[in-house]
């Protein structure tokens, strides 16, 4: 069975005159950590959008699992195995923190969410909201209201929230952004742990977290991916050190 979970050919998105992706073709495989870095405006949260179907790219494929996804709708693509965070945090503040992911849950299953609903079905959707607030260590903030949390916890709520679809590939945006030391380190801790259950497609700055967590990386410069390969690789690549890591 081929390990291959996503792969991408020749995706093209331009918006006007602006080149978002050009051409861009690799793959992810099965428990591994892909990051995608490059400068801002690179076109990395594009890639995402067109991976996870909230744009259609105007040439180019994209698989998933063997399958042919690249007009599929998002809600479908959910449906097989897909999951992301966003670049800003999307939770609802005035919601509980348990609420939040119940329903991300409810979501998934294509129903609105009610509060009146069958007591068995409301007590099978709150446990596997709270399964997913577990695995990202916040079940015990489960009865606070979301805008109670600090910045990195909204953080971790959003994969939550993710990863109560029960996902097999995961598209993380930045999920870093905006954290602090030790809110970075219960991240890096849990995207490390993530990584035995899953395949992540992983976009962010910060280069610690990247080199320490990524199985691959691909660079992506003005739309362009000028190179594919592992962290070493990539830091030695003359290429990407130009146009993005610098000489340090």
């Amino acid at each position: 069975m081929s390990k291959t979970l996503l792969k991408v050919e020749s995706l093209k998105k331009t918006f006007g005159g602006v080149v978002a992706t050009d051409d861009v073709s690799f793959d992810v495989q099965l428990n591994e950590i892909h990051a995608v870095i490059g400068p801002n405006g690179a076109g990395k949260t594009t890639l995402i959008t067109q991976l996870f179907g909230e744009q259609l790219p105007d040439a180019g494929s994209v698989f998933f699992q063997g399958e042919n996804i690249t007009r599929l709708a998002t809600n479908k693509r959910s449906a097989k195995g897909l999951a992301r965070s966003f670049q800003i945090t999307s939770v609802f503040f005035d919601f509980s923190v348990l609420d939040n992911v119940a329903l991300a849950v409810q979501a998934h299953k294509g129903h609105s969410f009610k509060f009146w609903q069958a007591a068995t079905t409301e007590i099978e959707l709150r446990q596997a909201a709270m399964d997913a607030l577990h695995k990202v260590k916040l079940d015990k903030r489960a009865s606070m209201k979301a805008s109670e949390l600090s910045h990195g916890e909204r953080r971790q709520l959003e994969i939550a929230m993710a990863l109560a679809t029960n996902p097999v590939f995961l598209l993380l945006d930045e999920p870093m952004a905006g954290m602090g030391a030790e809110e970075s380190a219960s991240m890096f801790g849990l995207l490390k742990s993530l990584k035995e259950q899953r395949a992540i497609l992983l976009v962010e700055h910060d280069m610690d977290v990247v080199f320490g967590l990524a199985d691959r990386i691909s660079v992506l410069v003005y739309g362009r991916l000028i190179a594919t390969g592992t962290p070493d690789e990539i830091r030695r690549n003359p290429q990407v050190r130009e146009a993005y890591l610098g000489e340090e």
